[in-house]
C-alpha cells in the first residue's frame, strides 16, 4: 500500500510524526504538510502567489501553502505514483459536528477523494497532546481493513480519538455528526500602537451530542468514526425547491 498523508497543523507537527511512523509499519508512506500550522483553512486555496515544495533533512516534503495546496501539489506535480490512499492528521484537537467544515484535517481528506481516491481524516481530542500513539492505532486498524471494505466514491472517513490511554479506549463507533450552539463571541483588544485587533473566540457548547453522535461516542471513552459525504447537494429538497422556485416568473422582454 501507498500512502500520501498530510495534515493541517504544519510538516513539524507532532501528531503527523507518529501517524508517519506508525503508518510506515503497514504501508510507503511520503508526507506533504504545510510549512506552518494552518488550522481553520478548510478547503482554501492559494491562488495569488507561487508555491514552492522544500524537502526536509528527514525526506518530510514541506509546501508554503494550505493543506489542500498540499494534496494537490503531491498528486499533481511531486509523486511519481498513484497512492492509494490520502490520510491526514493526527490533528492536534477534535474535529466533530461542525467543526468539520472549518478543519483544514478535513479538506485536506477531502482534496484526496476530489482526486479520485479514498481518504481518511484523523484527529486527537485533545490540545493536551498526550496519547498520540492511541489515535494513531485506531488509524492504522481502520485503514488496515479498507482494502476489504472500500469507501463509496463520494465518500471519506472522519476519525475522532479521545485523549487517553490505548489500553483505555473502549472501542470503535460509527457516528453521524453532532452540533454546536453558535460560537462565542469575538475578543477585541488594542495592538502596541492602539488600534484593533480581533480574536475568535471559545467555540459554542454542543448542542446535539446525545447517542449516535461523535461528540457521545469521545466523551464515552470511544473512537468515533463518520462517515462523510463530499457531495453537499441536500438531495431531499430537490423536489420542493423545484415546485416553488419553477413558479417564479420574470417580466418578458417586451414587459421591459
Amino acid at each position: 500500500m501507498r500512502i500520501l498523508l498530510s495534515n493541517d497543523d504544519g510538516v513539524h507537527a507532532k501528531g503527523i510524526a507518529v501517524l508517519y511512523q506508525a503508518l510506515s509499519q503497514i504501508a510507503e508512506v511520503v508526507l506533504v504538510a504545510p510549512d506552518r500550522n494552518c488550522s481553520g483553512a478548510s478547503n482554501s486555496l492559494t491562488l495569488l502567489n507561487p508555491l514552492r515544495a522544500t524537502t526536509l533533512e528527514n525526506g518530510f516534503i514541506s509546501i508554503n501553502g494550505t493543506p489542500t495546496d498540499c494534496v494537490h501539489i503531491a498528486l499533481n506535480e511531486l509523486l511519481d505514483f498513484a497512492p492509494d490512499l490520502v490520510v491526514a492528521g493526527i490533528n492536534n484537537g477534535a474535529n466533530l459536528g461542525d467543526d468539520t467544515l472549518y478543519s483544514g484535517t478535513v479538506a485536506a481528506a477531502t482534496e484526496g477523494r476530489h482526486m479520485g481516491l479514498p481518504a481518511v481524516a484523523v484527529s486527537l481530542c485533545s490540545k493536551d497532546e498526550q496519547y498520540y500513539e492511541t489515535a494513531a492505532a485506531v488509524a492504522v486498524k481502520i485503514i488496515s481493513s479498507l482494502a476489504s471494505h472500500p469507501l463509496p466514491k463520494d465518500q471519506i472517513i472522519n476519525i475522532n480519538v479521545p485523549d487517553i490511554p490505548l489500553a483505555e479506549l473502549k472501542g470503535i463507533q460509527v457516528t453521524r455528526l453532532g452540533a454546536r450552539h453558535k460560537a462565542e463571541t469575538m475578543t477585541k483588544q488594542l495592538d502596541p500602537w492602539g488600534r484593533d485587533i480581533y480574536w475568535y473566540g471559545s467555540l459554542g457548547s454542543e448542542s446535539d451530542a446525545g447517542p449516535g453522535t461523535d461528540f457521545y461516542a469521545v466523551k464515552q471513552g470511544y473512537a468515533s468514526v463518520t462517515p462523510l459525504t463530499v457531495d453537499m447537494t441536500a438531495k431531499e429538497s430537490l423536489v420542493a425547491m423545484s415546485e416553488w422556485v419553477g413558479n417564479l416568473e420574470f417580466p418578458s422582454a417586451q414587459q421591459l
